[in-house]
């Protein structure tokens, strides 16, 4: 049974947002909290989401536990955990979903039930599965990875079947491969999306060979509003999907994972196991649950803004906006002008509250679209960032 929240006075209390003006800086106290949304916000080049501070979230949490009357769960039963699971089912298409502490865990344990006794998953070389998650498939999971095609962000069917007749070729004890793992859109290749028509095939010949097929989507809805493919329609092709609460859907942490009831009944005994079954996961939660239902529309304005945006960067004279092939919201930006970087990503940061990345060897800056481009007016950003390269000149 959920637990009802408290109204203001008893959430600050039990939370400890009583005691922020004995932490805030001088001259500053928790009545800041609430002149917060009447401020121009932060709009920030640098990430997939929104950045929030402490007391941002505090804040924005508060206003949601009034909101939802009943929200907080008992080691992730009932409250905001449970609607985000329902919520993440109908979205997916899948039987059922559930929450877990991180996305690490949520694609290693997928793998671990779909693999079954069998060793060998498929990756992309480039795949968080493969970079960034410490090698937990192989020390904790006795998972095989099989890294495809380095450096980039697809694999085709064709280069998979050879991958795959080459192991069983010149294995003579075979372990059998267990899952195939394709992550969309890939980080470490700037937000290239996986192409529809190639998972079109993969599923069709994984099924035709009882192979299960796992998406890492942390960043799908990134995918969906850049390729116009339904949240729903790339989960049709994957046994499970893991889908992040924290890249856009504003949550400090958080995963779900979706799939069909035998796959998902699995998860809360290896979730305990593995040391993820948390007292109370409704910070997270209720955060996603509450911008869950406006994010598809929320990036798809986004996506149109920024076009018209960088069309209007290209046409300043100042600065040139290239696409990356097959990506989603990240660009690549050079200024044209020789300018102190440091000096310009200080300026924007400081008097116009924008953060800028810096740019790498070759002079590029990786330019994130999120919706926090929807705050201003495109010509407010763009005199923003005219006057910065101007004031930053080398």
């Amino acid at each position: 049974m959920a637990w009802k929240i408290p109204g203001r006075r008893e959430f600050i209390k039990n939370s400890g947002l009583a005691t922020l003006p004995l932490l805030l800086p001088t001259g500053l106290s928790a009545s800041g909290l609430t002149d917060y949304a009447a401020k121009e916000e932060n709009i920030n080049f640098v990430t997939d989401g929104a950045l929030t501070s402490p007391l941002e979230y505090a804040r924005e949490l508060q206003v949601i536990a009034e909101k939802y009357p009943d929200t907080q769960d008992s080691y992730a039963k009932g409250g905001a955990v449970s609607r985000l699971e329902a919520d993440f089912a109908k979205l997916t298409g899948k039987q059922k979903a559930i929450f877990m502490p991180s996305g690490t865990m949520a694609n290693n344990l997928a793998l671990r039930v779909l693999s079954e006794g069998k060793s060998k998953v498929f990756v992309q070389e480039l795949s968080h599965l493969y970079r960034d998650e410490a090698d937990a498939a192989q020390t904790v999971h006795s998972k095989r990875l099989m890294p495809l095609v380095p450096g980039k962000a697809e694999f085709s069917l064709e280069e998979l079947k050879e991958a795959i007749a080459y192991h069983q070729k010149g294995e003579v004890f075979q372990s059998g491969i267990g899952a195939v793992s394709i992550e969309n859109p890939v980080r470490r290749a700037d937000g290239q999306v996986f192409s529809l028509e190639e998972i079109k095939k993969i599923a069709a010949y994984c099924r035709e060979h009882h192979i299960k097929l796992h998406l890492d989507g942390a960043r799908l809805h990134l995918a969906s509003a850049y390729s116009g493919v339904s949240i729903r329609e790339y989960s049709s092709y994957f046994d499970t999907v893991y889908v992040s609460l924290y890249k856009y859907l504003g949550s400090k942490g958080g995963a779900i994972l979706a799939g069909d009831a035998a796959v998902i009944d699995q998860m809360p005994h290896l979730i305990k196991i593995y040391g993820g079954n948390i007292y109370q996961n409704w910070p997270y939660a209720a955060m996603a649950l509450d911008k869950l239902s406006s994010i598809e529309s929320q990036l798809q304005k986004a996506r149109a803004k920024g076009d018209q945006l960088m069309t209007l960067m290209n046409q300043s004279g100042h600065m040139k906006v290239a696409k990356i092939p097959n990506g989603s919201n990240i660009f690549n930006l050079q200024i044209t002008a020789p300018v102190n970087y440091d000096k310009l990503t200080t300026h924007l940061k400081e008097k116009d509250r924008i953060q800028l990345r810096m740019p790498d060897s070759q002079g590029v800056i990786k330019f994130y679209v999120n919706e926090t481009i929807l705050k201003r007016s495109n010509d407010s950003i763009l005199n923003a960032l005219k006057k910065a390269i101007g004031v930053s000149a080398a």
